[in-house]
């Protein structure tokens, strides 16, 4: 199972909030809600993700192998 819980790391070591993603950095709340309910993103929506946030794939999701 893919895990987000990086994710939500990363946004607060950069002192960043989901608002700031989708009022400032244009991502679809769509996409912050699916994340929190461990759905599936593109690969695209990681992509920029990563280039919003300075970080790697890693800093965003990991697999957890016991789910």
């Amino acid at each position: 199972m893919i895990s987000y819980k990086p994710f939500y790391e990363t946004l607060l070591k950069k002192n960043l909030t989901e608002y700031y993603l989708i009022f400032k950095a244009g991502i679809s709340s769509n996409t912050l809600q699916r994340m929190r309910k461990g759905m599936p993103i593109t690969t695209k929506t990681l992509d920029t993700l990563c280039f919003i946030l300075d970080c790697e794939v890693s800093d965003i999701l990991y697999h957890d192998k016991t789910q």
